[in-house]
């Protein structure tokens, strides 16, 4: 008895469609020049693994430290392994008939077909399916920032995570292929035509304008695509900026925002840099330079939110664009600094109330904070102006690193809240402190760059060479590179003396924006990076908030403990 196909299923349904997910570690980049080191595959068909295929490959040359580095694959592995030659023929045997597919595919589908022109073998014109492509055209920004297979990986929360070995990074882009298609199924795509169609096609206008990346160069940098009216439409950064700008004029741009900006688009400038800092930071200056109409974030800098203390006789805490000495912050928005606001007012007995109170003779009528024991009601004439004044004092000593108390007062009402069977209330505030703790923590790592007048940092270039970043008070000032053979001191002291004059401002970053310092913070944070130069000693404070960083670890790896302890 055969069962009659409905109108979806015309065609060849998913579900009896063969896939080999296939993934390649390789010697570089470039299909032409480098060689394969490993080749991966798993065949699934119906959701079940029917099949795997695993195997490292003599690549007949060396393999560059930095990719034995990266994927773990060394020289004496692959002595003695197969060639390609041997192998080839066996995997396009196992992939015949079914359709490829991969993550990024036109790596490693130029890969095979390059090895395929080499050996001989004609080219089989399979249906290749990217899961990147694939990714992009089903996940949102917000849902998925990053469609790297690492990142997809966790969102799905798939069993197999991907190490850069070729058959465990197929394994786990057969689940994400699965989790994509359970979505795409959702919107009516139930066979492979359908599939096929519902990725984004290349339009003849996209591929024509793959001229305007003729000129650009291979090296890092920004790239600014401009639209009629010379106006910048789009803000981003590369490391080649050449190969990235080009990739907008392929299938692998499936964001219909970024197709629109390409088909406005009548030039692409490019601004090389020495290095990838540089490049981020040049970038997020352009952008609130120019606000680009396609690009989404880091558009206002400036524009960050703060926590202080207002200047009278009962300080409260007030939410402000405008930093000065002694305010915590910065906040990407003011509902967070709101929310920062609430848990500071658990760790800290300041008064929540906007109302002016007079030194003296205060006589309004208390509010139910006080009936609740929540405030001593220095508006009522309850509270003096000495009384009052240690809550102000323990909330600056907090913010500056000096005193931890407040914190270890949040977590004996968390345990008090907990031995109450009050679970769900203990669970909230244990997570709003979790997130003050960050705040706190990252505040007062961007505050003490920012206090350096001068640091020189320096990071290997992976080649034998050094990438510098002059930087005053947490702003980069200057930037550049010494090439293996080249003396590095000298090039040290020639950016030194032609870096930027910062002349510092007001508040915990003198006058430097928030993303800015975080961008440099991070490069100098990564593993490997050295001093080279400090002017005066960086130090961290004595009661920092990121002595509590296991603290927050453990709350955040315990988040539903208070919950499921109430059911």
């Amino acid at each position: 008895m055969t069962t009659q196909l409905t109108f979806d299923e015309l065609g060849t349904p998913l579900r009896e469609t063969t896939f080999v997910v296939f993934d390649l570690e390789t010697t570089g980049g470039r299909a032409d020049e480098d060689a394969i080191t490993e080749i991966g595959a798993v065949k699934v068909r119906g959701g079940r693994v029917i099949g795997e295929f695993g195997t490292l490959v003599d690549p007949e040359r060396g393999i560059p430290p930095q990719v034995v580095a990266l994927t773990g694959i060394t020289q004496l592995m692959v002595t003695g392994a197969p060639r390609l030659a041997t192998v080839l023929p066996a995997f396009l045997e196992f992939a015949a008939g079914a359709v490829l597919v991969a993550h990024n595919s036109g790596f490693d589908v130029s890969f095979i077909k390059a090895a395929c022109a080499r050996h001989g073998y004609t080219w089989p014109k399979p249906t290749v399916v990217c899961t990147v492509k694939l990714a992009r055209r089903v996940l949102s920004r917000d849902e998925a920032p990053s469609c790297r297979l690492s990142a997809l990986a966790q969102l799905f929360g798939v069993a197999e995570q991907p190490n850069h070995r070729a058959l465990v990074d197929a394994r786990a882009t057969v689940e994400v292929l699965h989790h994509l298609l359970e979505r795409v199924g959702s919107v009516g795509v139930h066979s492979l035509e359908e599939l096929v169609a519902y990725l984004p096609e290349v339009t003849p206008a996209q591929r024509r304008k793959r001229t305007l990346a003729a000129d650009l160069p291979s090296t890092p940098g920004v790239y600014l695509f401009r639209g009629p009216s010379e106006e910048v439409l789009y803000v981003g950064t590369a490391s080649d900026l050449r190969r990235r700008v080009r990739q907008y004029f392929t299938a692998s741009e499936g964001r219909k925002r970024l197709r629109e900006m390409v088909s406005l688009a009548v030039r692409v400038d490019a601004v090389e840099c020495a290095h990838s800092l540089e490049a981020e930071v040049r970038e997020l200056r352009l952008l609130t330079a120019h606000k680009p109409a396609y690009n989404r974030r880091s558009k206002n800098q400036g524009q960050a939110w703060w926590l202080v203390l207002t200047d009278e006789a009962f300080p409260r805490l007030s939410v402000v664009r405008t930093p000065r000495e002694g305010a915590f912050g910065p906040f990407r928005s003011r509902r967070l600094a709101e929310t920062a606001l609430e848990a500071l007012l658990e760790a800290v007995p300041l008064r929540a109330c906007s109302m002016r109170i007079p030194a003296r003779n205060a006589s309004a009528t208390p509010c139910a904070l006080f009936e609740l024991g929540r405030c001593k009601a220095p508006c009522a004439g309850r509270q003096s102006v000495d009384d009052y004044s240690p809550a102000a004092s323990a909330f600056r000593r907090l913010v500056a690193g000096a005193d931890v108390t407040p914190l270890h007062g949040m977590t004996a009402q968390i345990d008090a809240l907990a031995a109450a069977h009050r679970f769900e209330d203990a669970a909230a505030r244990r997570d709003r402190m979790s997130s003050l703790v960050r705040s706190l923590d990252r505040a007062q790592r961007l505050a003490g760059l920012a206090a350096l007048p001068e640091v020189v940092a320096a990071r290997p270039d992976g080649a034998g060479g050094w990438e510098f970043a002059v930087v005053r008070h947490g702003r980069l000032a200057s930037a550049g590179v010494a090439r293996r053979g080249v003396r590095p001191m000298p090039v040290v002291d020639a950016l030194v003396a032609s870096a930027e004059t910062v002349v510092p401002g007001e508040g915990p970053l003198f006058g430097a924006p928030a993303e800015e310092v975080g961008v440099v913070l991070r490069w100098i944070d990564r593993p490997g990076t050295r001093l080279v130069r400090c002017d005066r000693p960086w130090t961290s404070p004595a009661f920092a908030a990121g002595s509590w960083r296991e603290w927050v670890a453990r709350a955040e790896a315990g988040r539903d403990q208070y919950r499921v302890a109430g059911h």
